[in-house]
């Protein structure tokens, strides 16, 4: 099938679904070893505190890799350049998997960080090849599998390794990488979007989209606010829930993600709508439960049903909102809109990583109630700017 093809027909079930899937696999492989900090501590005969902060190489890796990595997708044909990410992750993982110090770990965990960042690469490219009608369905299906493999990567991750050893666990994502990397190669268009330019160029002329796109400086702060919200929120409650009187288990704290799965279900329904009836609709819809509930789970800690009914719907609503606005970054221009995906996930992972920090910190502080303060009001602050902006009609 020729990239002309694909333009426009779109892609089909099975393409969008291969996308999907392989997101999600590139996003999991910076949580997969989060489970397993105690034996790679072990392993490598040193202290949790240490392991953490190796374990910081991730995040700072995928931030370097949302601004060098996802721009070159409109650069470059994608098959041969996502191919050549999952084989990098593949080796990345290995390397990791062999680590015998704290300083080799760190460096191809940052690595490994930077190549994850192939699932907005992946995103970027389904918002190109999907026609105008469908963009945000299809970047819902793919949105998705991001948001399954965070929830995987832990899950799957911790499971294996208990099986496998965290070593044996990382050498069989990697061949599952090296398997994906040959299906970009046979699946994915074969011709770039743009040849405008190089890396450099590239760099160059992600600031200067904010000061052109009014669009995009909108859609970027509120996005940003609300994955403040939603990792200040989770951050926080892990901080309550491990201290007194609660003093949770880190295994029961994590089952309380799995409130996660609702997010999923809630991408791909956000993308049909907003197909339909535009955007803001979705946006200002996903927003408004989502601060009730952060409101609510104030006085909900004592009650796990509570608490997990308030992350789910939280979930939810920034979820959807997530996808409606996503849409409008790669519609800015459909053509090319991988730039415009790397400067908005910049700026986006920017503001959760503060959240996290933040929640953490607010909670250790202060307690749970002021954290549920911090993130209904952050979410309020995006609805006033989604309120505030132009609104952006259906299937554009």
């Amino acid at each position: 099938m020729t990239t002309e093809t694909l333009d426009e027909a779109g892609p089909n079930g099975g393409l969008v679904a291969f996308l999907a899937l392989a997101a999600a696999l590139g996003t999991s492989t910076t949580y997969l070893l989060q489970p397993a900090v105690a034996d790679v501590a072990e392993a490598l005969r040193t202290d949790l505190g240490t392991i953490g902060l190796a374990f910081a190489g991730g995040p700072v890796g995928y931030l370097v890799g949302l601004v060098v990595l996802v721009p070159l997708v409109d650069r470059h044909p994608p098959s041969r350049l996502l191919a050549a990410a999952f084989a990098a992750l593949a080796g990345t993982l290995l390397l990791t998997a062999v680590a015998g110090d704290v300083l080799l770990l760190g460096v191809a965990l940052c690595v490994t960080g930077a190549f994850s960042a192939v699932g907005a690469g992946l995103s970027s490219l389904a918002g190109r090849m999907a026609p105008v009608r469908r963009r945000a369905t299809v970047l819902g299906t793919v949105t998705a599998g991001i948001a399954g493999g965070i929830l995987a990567g832990r899950i799957v991750g911790g499971w294996l390794s208990e099986q496998l050893g965290w070593r044996m666990m990382l050498g069989l994502v990697a061949l599952t990488c090296v398997l994906v990397a040959v299906c970009c190669l046979r699946l994915l268009p074969t011709r770039p979007a743009t040849t405008e330019g190089g890396l450099l160029a590239g760099l160059r002329a992600l600031p200067g989209l904010f000061v052109r796109y009014g669009e995009l400086r909108v859609a970027s702060g509120r996005g940003a606010l609300w994955f403040f919200a939603f990792c200040a929120l989770w951050a926080g409650l892990a901080v309550a829930l491990s201290a007194p009187p609660y003093s949770y288990s880190a295994e029961r704290i994590g089952l309380y993600a799995l409130a996660g799965l609702s997010g999923l279900a809630a991408t791909r329904l956000a993308g049909v709508w907003t197909d339909r009836v535009g955007p803001r609709r979705v946006i200002l819809l996903g927003l408004a439960p989502a601060g009730l509930a952060a409101a609510a789970s104030a006085v909900a800690l004592d009650s796990p049903l509570l608490v997990i009914a308030c992350l789910a719907t939280v979930d939810v609503g920034l979820f959807a909102a997530q996808v409606a606005n996503q849409s409008t970054v790669l519609a800015i221009d459909p053509g090319a809109p991988a730039r415009f995906n790397s400067a908005y996930m910049a700026v986006y992972f920017v503001g959760g990583s503060l959240g996290t920090a933040c929640g953490a910190l607010v909670a250790e502080w202060y307690g749970w109630p002021p954290v549920a303060a911090l993130v209904t009001a952050a979410i309020g602050l995006a609805a006033v700017l989604s309120l505030a902006g132009r609104p952006v009609p259906a299937g554009v």
